[in-house]
């Protein structure tokens, strides 16, 4: 027989049993939250299910803050769920909802993955679209897509592959044993220089980014290159031939170089002081070159050789007006035939620019600076071969050029329409 102490202690048993039961089954249906109004709820808009069930936790990267609460159908496609989350939980509005398996099994479960940490965040009412969701892939899909990839490859070709990598890695073990050690080592020491790889990466996009913009020319290039290729093999022959040819004209130099052994260290020495004295005065020499054809060109035209001669009336008088300062020499009676000394230092000291032709030797080009103390001539006037032109005497620009059509016909780069073409 049960005493009154027994049948009051399995009362009080059953009672708390029956509480604890009802509160872990309100808890775990979300009765509770909903009676007692906790926590909201956000509405996740998803493709598909993904297999995700009414109950299953939400976590929040990785920690557990809520459960899916009621799934309903969303338009023609879509799924929309609903996510119980618990009060006091601040997740940023800008997050990824994902539909996650916890094992092979396929335990699914929600995980919110957010972008960023600060605000605005998620509250009652709050919507995740379906560009921010996520649900893993089918394994139909798989396993359909393993079958046709499987089914893809030929039985007998795999069979030749298999055959021949064991063929090729037959006794290669200790070999690729210490490949793998190698790796392993080369990994550490990357590991270890990790700064400084990182920093060669980075700068290599210096290099990369001027590859990229230099791609036109570098293209230019190799068109030009495969240009000159093709001529070369297309020359074969001919470069053959001069190749042939080289070992006899090599062996005549060097008799020629061994006839004069004594003489040419003689000539080449005394060549230096010359070459000194004309690389010192090369705008000079540049000036001479470019003038002299033009003034030959001249003679020829003023002589054709046909019993003539030819003149040109230049109608400018005293424009522009000569010039007369700087020369000073003292007038005499042209019967006065007593010797007197010349004046050498009579020049024209008319400045740069004046409205009178500047004329005299100070005009021509120079020696260039540290030429053994020659003096620099106060104006340089060079020919410019880009434009054609020359600085004359006072800073006038003069151009040296032709009038006819002869240097037309022979091209700008001869020197054959000097010869036939009048001066301009």
């Amino acid at each position: 027989m049960i005493t009154r102490t027994v049948r009051a202690q399995l009362v009080a048993f059953a009672a708390v049993t029956a509480v604890g039961c009802s509160y872990v089954g309100a808890r775990y249906t979300g009765l509770v939250d909903g009676l007692l109004d906790r926590g909201y709820t956000v509405r996740a808009d998803f493709a598909d299910s993904g297999g995700i069930f009414q109950g299953a936790e939400v976590t929040y990267r990785g920690v557990p803050v809520g459960r899916v609460g009621e799934l309903r159908l969303a338009g023609t496609d879509g799924v929309s769920v609903a996510l119980d989350i618990e009060d006091g939980t601040r997740i940023p509005a800008d997050t990824l909802a994902v539909v996650a398996n916890r094992s092979a099994v396929g335990e699914q479960y929600v995980d919110l993955q957010p972008r960023r940490a600060d605000g605005p965040y998620l509250d009652e009412g709050s919507e995740i679209p379906r560009a921010d969701t996520r649900v893993p892939l089918p394994t139909t899909s798989l396993v359909l897509s393993l079958d046709r990839l499987v089914n893809s490859v030929g039985k007998d070709d795999l069979r030749v592959t298999v055959d021949e990598l064991g063929k090729a890695f037959a006794g290669t073990g200790p070999h690729l044993s210490r490949l793998v050690d190698s790796g392993n080592l080369l990994v550490e020491s990357a590991s270890e220089n990790l700064p400084e790889t990182t920093a060669l990466i980075e700068d290599s996009r210096v290099v990369l980014k001027t590859q990229s913009d230099k791609g036109s020319a570098i293209k230019s290039f190799s068109d030009d290159l495969a240009a000159l290729t093709a001529e070369l093999k297309a020359r074969d022959g001919d470069l053959r031939r001069l190749v042939g040819n080289t070992a006899p004209a090599a062996q005549e130099v060097d008799s020629l170089l061994k006839a004069n052994e004594t003489h040419l260290p003689v000539l080449l020495s005394n060549l230096i002081s010359g070459g000194q004295v004309t690389v010192a005065r090369l705008p000079g020499v540049e000036q001479a070159l470019v003038t002299f054809p033009v003034i030959v060109a001249g003679s020829y035209t003023v002589i054709p050789g046909d019993g003539t001669t030819h003149f040109g009336m230049v109608v400018n008088a005293d424009d522009p007006p000569p010039c007369r300062q700087g020369y000073g020499t003292q007038r005499r009676d042209p019967a006065d035939t007593s010797e007197r000394p010349a004046n050498t230092r009579a020049r024209c000291t008319e400045p740069r620019g004046s409205e009178t032709s500047v004329r005299g030797a100070q005009n021509a080009p120079g020696p260039s600076s540290g030429s053994g103390g020659a003096r620099q001539a106060a104006h340089v006037t060079p020919y410019d071969p880009e434009t054609g032109t020359l600085a004359g005497p006072g800073g006038t620009l003069l151009e040296i050029g032709s009038t006819g059509g002869e240097q037309s016909t022979f091209g700008k780069d001869s020197w054959q329409w000097l010869l036939v073409g009048p001066m301009a």
